[in-house]
């Protein structure tokens, strides 16, 4: 019986960490769980972290190259890279380089954290290279084969699994309890005050239309706090001017506790929408704003479950179509068995061959240096020295002792204090 395996995360923000480190235990539920978290912007917080609830056996904040430097081959069997598309072929290269002239080195997986609704050409080939590319649902890993089709590369990377979140009770509607309604809110999308404006009222409306129902409003995170994307205008500071009626309430949390409480999920194009499926909880796609890309809700195109506030007011529970369900992950099963035994076959393969990223500096010499150079590798690779991922000025002189004596907390309420001034310096 062969014994637990030794994983490594790294992660940029605390949904990439959460999806990460569900997927090492998704891979092998006993694993050695070591967290690498990648200094910047999104650095996810204690908070952030504690409420996410998932225990790693070590965790440190570094930078990619202090990444690259102590992910040493020898006391690792797997490393899943859960960051952005930039950072993951930028890891690709530096691991290559750091590795090079081991036959022993680790198995790289990394995926998506969720909904792959943009930039789904630039996200694969910048993740093409690593051993194992996660699909989270048939029709993913089809689109995915057909990227890779289509400029030559190979498919066999991709693995089709499920998120690793997917879980809880199945739904029961409950009499005895208040019927419950969840609006998840997204950081990004929409992005404009006036269309989240809307949708806040809209929730608000709902709430003294039905005071026989409670209302929750699923936030990510509180203000200061980043998560994957930005957020220009978060809703707990805009809710405060609509005067919400009592059983309207702003939750925190883990969304799957949210979920155990939840009747009826509402959301434009969150990932909850996928957990609450996956639940059978009547879950609404809102058409408030239109079906467009940009909102990321065409995903649902064919669920059944496209529906206005206008509707959801008149008492309306969209149903879900079976077959959409089973065809992009959420139709139940154990997707993950084909995973762990791919996984557990190349850490058994005695040598494996170097990463192959698809850009390299023949393929993508306008692109890939300035990829690379962003998290402070050359064209080569290696570390640039004497490179730092915080920006000149006020910000880093306002941060860099804090940061040099590792005083985790101290460095993101700083961080998070001038957050406003280096929000457009964000990267791919």
């Amino acid at each position: 019986m062969p014994g637990p395996l030794r994983v490594t995360v790294i992660a940029d923000s605390d949904t990439r960490w959460k999806w990460g480190a569900l997927t090492a235990r998704r891979i092998d539920p006993d694993a050695r769980l070591d967290a690498r978290l990648l200094r910047g912007r999104a650095t996810p917080t204690p908070r952030q972290l504690a409420e996410l609830g998932i225990p790693a056996d070590s965790m440190v904040e570094a930078t990619a190259a202090e990444i690259l430097a102590g992910t040493n081959p020898d006391s690792c069997d797997v490393v899943v890279v859960s960051c952005v598309g930039g950072t993951v072929q930028a890891l690709l290269h530096g691991f290559n380089r750091a590795w090079e002239g081991r036959a022993d080195r680790p198995v790289v997986v990394t995926g998506y954290v969720g909904v792959v609704y943009e930039k789904l050409a630039d996200g694969l080939l910048l993740r093409a290279g690593a051993d194992v590319i996660l699909a989270n649902s048939a029709d993913d890993a089809r689109r995915f084969r057909a990227v890779y089709d289509g400029v030559g590369y190979p498919t066999t990377a991709i693995a089709e699994t499920a998120l690793p979140f997917l879980g809880g009770e199945l739904y029961r509607p409950d009499d005895e309890r208040r019927f419950t309604v969840a609006f998840a809110v997204q950081p990004s999308v929409p992005e404009g005050r006036a269309d989240r404006l809307h949708l806040l009222r809209r929730t608000v409306e709902h709430a003294r239309l039905h005071p026989e129902r409670d209302v929750l409003v699923k936030l990510r995170s509180k203000p200061g706090e980043h998560t994957t994307h930005i957020e220009e205008n978060p809703y707990q500071k805009l809710v405060a001017s609509l005067d919400p009626p009592r059983n309207l309430e702003l939750v925190y949390g883990n969304m799957g506790e949210v979920l155990d409480r939840t009747d009826l999920l509402v959301t434009v194009s969150s990932t909850a929408a996928l957990e609450s499926l996956y639940r059978r909880i009547p879950t609404a796609i809102l058409t408030d704003l239109g079906i467009r890309e940009s909102l990321g809700n065409h995903h649902f195109l064919g669920s059944g479950c496209f529906a206005s506030w206008d509707e959801l007011d008149d008492g309306h529970l969209p149903e879900a179509d079976p077959y959409w369900t089973a065809e992009h992950g959420v139709g139940g099963g154990d997707p993950y068995a084909g995973l762990r035994a791919r996984v557990r076959g190349l850490v058994d393969v005695p040598e494996l061959p170097r990463l192959s990223p698809y850009y390299t500096q023949r393929t993508a010499p306008g692109y890939l240096p300035g990829i690379l150079a962003r998290q402070g590798l050359d064209p080569k690779g290696e570390p640039i020295a004497g490179f730092s991922p915080r920006e000149p000025g006020p910000v880093r002189k306002a941060v860099h002792e804090l940061v040099r004596n590792s005083a985790r907390t101290a460095y993101r309420q700083g961080v998070q204090r001038v957050a406003p001034v280096i929000r457009r310096w964000g990267q791919l």
